[in-house]
């Protein structure tokens, strides 16, 4: 299970030119699932994602994690991320979990966030735009 996280001042995610979910300062978490994972992978990645201390403390260094700022997390589901981009000019997908896995886990995870801090989703499988505007910017590649 793969999330590539980006600090953020505040993102947002519109599907069909709705937003369907916001949030200010936290995570923006784009979150690959991949066929071997599952629930205790996913519980594994929130510890991590929630506790990876990339915010300023007093000093300016980075010590904090999302909940000690009282941040918030934009979790969107993002298939790509589990890409095998060794070979060729075209991506292979087969280290991806299938659809119903997939969905599973995403569900799993944000349902995990939503029992510690304030989170917002994208809508699993739909066409998202994604806005963003990254702090640092600090973005961070996690993977278990």
């Amino acid at each position: 299970m793969i999330a590539l996280i980006q600090r953020v001042k505040q993102a947002k995610v519109e599907v069909a030119q709705e937003v369907v979910g916001e949030i200010s300062q936290g995570l923006l978490v784009l979150l690959g699932v991949e066929k071997d994972d599952d629930h205790n992978k996913a519980e594994r990645l929130v510890e991590k994602v929630l506790h990876y201390r990339i915010f300023s403390d007093e000093l300016g260094k980075m010590n904090l994690n999302v909940q000690q700022i009282q941040g918030q997390v934009l979790v969107v589901s993002q298939f790509t991320l589990a890409a095998d981009t060794q070979k060729g000019l075209r991506p292979s997908f087969s280290n991806g979990a299938a659809p119903s896995l997939a969905l599973t886990l995403y569900d799993y995870f944000v349902e995990k966030c939503r029992e510690k801090i304030d989170t917002a989703t994208g809508q699993f499988a739909a066409d998202m735009q994604v806005s963003l505007q990254n702090d640092g910017p600090v973005t961070f590649w996690l993977q278990v």
